[in-house]
């Protein structure tokens, strides 16, 4: 299995083809669809031999259609893009992406040897998800993606939203004509939002029996809040964080608190250290973690999550706000950093913004990503730069689909 989420094999020719749907291991025939000069990507035709770990998907939206009813235009047979691991048993799942880690480590890192530990799962890895976004086709339906495509499948059932969010989604009823409807929910604290996407500068006329917040977002990203609330707030390790309508927070909440339950012990933080929180979002580590050190740095890009991250730590007199990207912010602080936790977008790291935290030194980074290639590389950079690896730790945030989060525990030599 590879870190695209496809099956990988090879052809009578030795050739690398990459296969959507299925299962390493698996004998099938498949038709080529695309070819490139190293390799070929093809579409799942015929399982001769099963894998022990194929099991059949809950959802009528998924599954490529030569497996499946002719397409129709309910969504049955056309591959929603949503998850693409239905098809593997759970178990299963969490092993292919440790294994996939480790091959990240392996060939983009040069570390053949990384200490990554077997993944973390849900107990029930279903109805995780706090936050969806749909695209609408031009009849009003909620849609998503078709795997490896920009087409539009309608969307019937969902079997990763979390009941408050399904609850929502089986609600909306639009007479209006919008590019998106974003739904979030705080899972811990009951709190609903509808985030209309429209591609108009006035909002539509809404009216709602539910008790949830609804927001209008014009074409250029600006919100006006409608009904109710202007963000909703979520709960995580008993603190409540709030969070805007367009800010970034975990999808699953549960499988957050995890993250922090490992960043914690990899820093290890002492009363006198000094904290630096980069990409610090509404502040979930950096504020979790005030209480236990003498000083909190945050730096994070985004306005409103700036905002968010500020009301958020209205107790907390030690923590101090630093909106930019970090690789601007970084290089100019004067102050020393004894410990980090950085939790970068899907690219990673931007090379000067590690080249200032490797300047730094501080004694040990947890570093949170949503990527494993761009991990393996910026854990080369670190080695590199005079830090060890001590622990690689998976955590399954996105069952399901091939997305995998990790925490890893980096210590200065």
């Amino acid at each position: 299995m590879t870190q695209g989420g496809e099956a990988m094999g090879r052809d009578d020719t030795g050739r690398v083809v990459f296969v959507a749907y299925g299962i390493a291991g698996e004998e099938i025939v498949a038709e080529i669809v695309e070819e490139k000069k190293n390799y070929a990507r093809a579409r799942l035709v015929e399982i001769v031999k099963s894998s022990p770990a194929r099991v059949t998907p809950p959802c009528i939206h998924f599954g490529p259609p030569p497996l499946t009813p002719p397409p129709s235009t309910t969504g049955e047979g056309k591959g929603c893009g949503g998850c693409q691991w239905q098809h593997i048993a759970c178990d299963a799942q969490l092993r292919f992406k440790t294994e996939i880690v480790r091959e990240q480590f392996s060939r983009i890192g040069r570390i053949p040897d990384a200490p990554v530990r077997e993944t973390i799962g849900m107990s029930e890895p279903w109805h995780y998800r706090n936050n969806v976004q749909f695209q609408m086709d031009g009849n009003g339906h909620l849609c998503f993606r078709a795997l490896e495509s920009h087409d539009l499948i309608p969307i019937r059932e969902c079997h990763i939203l979390h009941p408050l969010l399904d609850e929502m989604f089986r609600a909306v009823d639009l007479n209006t004509a919008l590019d998106g409807v974003t739904l979030r929910a705080g899972t811990r604290t009951g709190q609903k939002m509808v985030i209309l996407e429209g591609h108009d500068e006035e909002p539509p006329e809404i009216s709602v029996d539910e008790p949830v917040s609804i927001t209008y977002q014009t074409p250029e990203g600006e919100m006006t809040s409608l009904i109710g609330k202007d963000a909703l707030h979520e709960e995580l390790h008993g603190r409540l964080f709030r969070v805007s309508p367009a800010a970034f927070f975990q999808v699953n909440t549960e499988m957050a608190e995890k993250l922090v339950e490992w960043v914690e012990p990899y820093l290890a933080p002492r009363p006198e250290d000094v904290l630096l929180d980069a990409f610090s979002g509404v502040g979930t580590f950096g504020l979790l973690l005030a209480p236990r050190v003498a000083r909190v740095i945050e730096i994070e890009a985004d306005q409103d999550a700036v905002a968010d991250a500020r009301a958020n730590a209205v107790d907390l007199a030690n923590v101090e706000f630093h909106r930019g990207a970090v690789e601007d912010v970084l290089p100019r602080l004067k102050t020393k950093i004894d410990l980090a936790v950085a939790d970068p977008p899907r690219a990673g790291f931007a090379a000067r913004a590690l080249d200032a935290l490797i300047a730094q030194a501080p004694r040990a980074l947890a570093y949170v990503s949503c990527d494993p290639a761009t991990l393996a590389r910026d854990a080369r950079r670190l080695i590199d730069g005079g830090y060890r690896l001590r622990q690689v730790q998976p955590v399954d945030l996105f069952p399901q689909t091939y997305h995998i989060e990790t925490v890893s525990w980096f210590e200065h030599e």
